[in-house]
């Protein structure tokens, strides 16, 4: 039995995101390493460059991503893949030879620029997959980053240790080469949408149906990575606290973020066929629910432990949340602007990881850890009652419109 194109695709952009997010992954725990490297000494310098180059990605990211998703509504988004990984594979390559922090900090910035092989291989499965089947391929596909995301600090960790932090870079580049020679060699794209002229910022909110619902969903993706990423810059000082005197931090600190992405490896593709059984909306819903309630006990434990199976648990739960935004964002959008929505939802994710990486470090060092916890429960069920009540206010609203209808035949 043959395999169906769009499956083939999504193996392919599997391995490509793969490959992207640990080559990725490698990188980010060791930039406070390399920017000493690089001739910085102070530590509140050291800490403040690793914020800006930090920060900087996500933010061109955020600028950028309606751009991309415009483009490849109008070329196809196979070309988005080939731009994204290429282009990254020669910046990251370039950040191996940089000679001081000025220079890594434009490298970063550009990389922000034409990033983005994760979000237009999303666009691909989403537009590509049948309906039926795009909860279980877009929850597949997510487990591809996050899988590359646990395996990529230990491979980083070995390189920078045993073989100097510039072969990382190296390696990285090398990682993103193969997700370019993946894209260019196998993704092949049935159906491009080609229009002579792009509609403007404001032909598509006119082209747009629900457009409040879409904004919700744009709003929900931004509270979701703000969630994750208030947690992640402060996870190894909370164990440090919980554990005094632990021998191997790093160690514990790389368990116990690595267990949430391990339950969300298990868990994405099971929620996402679950999905398309009983629809998206209620798998948001019920993810968000449960992932706020999750969040409050880890402000109670006495251990790294506890926090490990808590932080387990949160991974089961969060799985089913970007898959089930990007599913409704397919469900809902006109095919010939799937990809500039999509770049809007890309938009809010990176603000969402460069909003949190900001906000959870500070509030922890003006209220405490546990408030960070706290603040992010709070957002995510507030975020779970604006989803109900936005949902439900575009049913009562399409049921409306079909009374009318119907009278009117009559």
């Amino acid at each position: 039995m043959a395999v169906p194109l769009w499956k083939k695709n999504l193996y392919v952009v599997w391995f490509g995101s793969f490959a992207t997010a640990a080559g990725m992954s490698q990188i980010i725990p060791f930039l406070p390493l390399y920017i000493e490297k690089l001739g910085i000494t102070d530590t509140a310098a050291i800490e403040s460059w690793s914020g800006l180059i930090f920060g900087g990605t996500f933010f061109v990211s955020a600028i950028v991503s309606p751009l991309w998703g415009k483009l490849a509504d109008k070329y196809g988004r196979r070309p988005m893949l080939l731009r994204a990984s290429l282009g990254m594979c020669l910046i990251v390559f370039c950040m191996a030879f940089a000679q001081n922090v000025y220079q890594l900090f434009a490298l970063r910035l550009i990389m922000g620029f034409v990033s983005g092989f994760i979000p237009a291989s999303i666009i691909l499965v989403a537009t590509q997959t049948p309906k039926t089947h795009s909860g279980w391929a877009l929850g597949m596909l997510s487990t591809g980053g996050i899988a590359g995301s646990l395996i990529g600090p230990l491979i980083g960790g070995l390189l920078a240790e045993y073989m100097g932090m510039r072969l990382v870079f190296i390696d990285t580049s090398a990682l993103l080469f193969c997700a370019f020679l993946a894209s260019l060699l196998f993704v092949k794209e049935k159906v491009v949408v080609k229009e002579k002229k792009t509609p403007s910022m404001k032909q598509v909110w006119e082209m747009t149906p629900h457009v409040g619902l879409f904004f919700a969903m744009f709003l929900t993706t931004f509270m979701v990575q703000l969630a994750n990423m208030s947690i992640q810059p402060i996870i190894t000082v909370y164990v440090k606290i919980l554990s005094p005197g632990i021998e191997h931090l790093e160690l514990m600190s790389g368990v116990v973020v690595a267990a949430a992405g391990l339950a969300s490896v298990i868990a994405a593709p099971f929620l996402g066929k679950l999905s398309d059984r009983i629809g998206p909306r209620r798998i948001l819903v019920y993810a968000l629910v449960l992932t706020g309630i999750i969040f409050i006990p880890q402000a109670f434990v006495t251990n790294a432990w506890q926090l490990t199976v808590l932080r387990f648990l949160l991974g089961l739960t969060t799985a089913g949340l970007l898959p089930s935004i990007n599913t409704l964002v397919k469900k809902m959008a006109p095919p010939s602007i799937t990809g500039q929505l999509f770049g809007y939802n890309q938009s809010a994710q990176f603000l969402g990881t460069l909003g949190g990486s900001l906000l959870g470090g500070h509030m922890a060092a003006a209220f405490g850890i546990k408030y960070v916890f706290f603040s992010t429960s709070f957002l995510l069920l507030v975020n779970a009652v604006w989803v109900v009540a936005s949902t439900t206010f575009v049913r009562k609203r399409e049921r409306k419109i079909e009374a009318a209808a119907r009278g009117g035949l009559r």
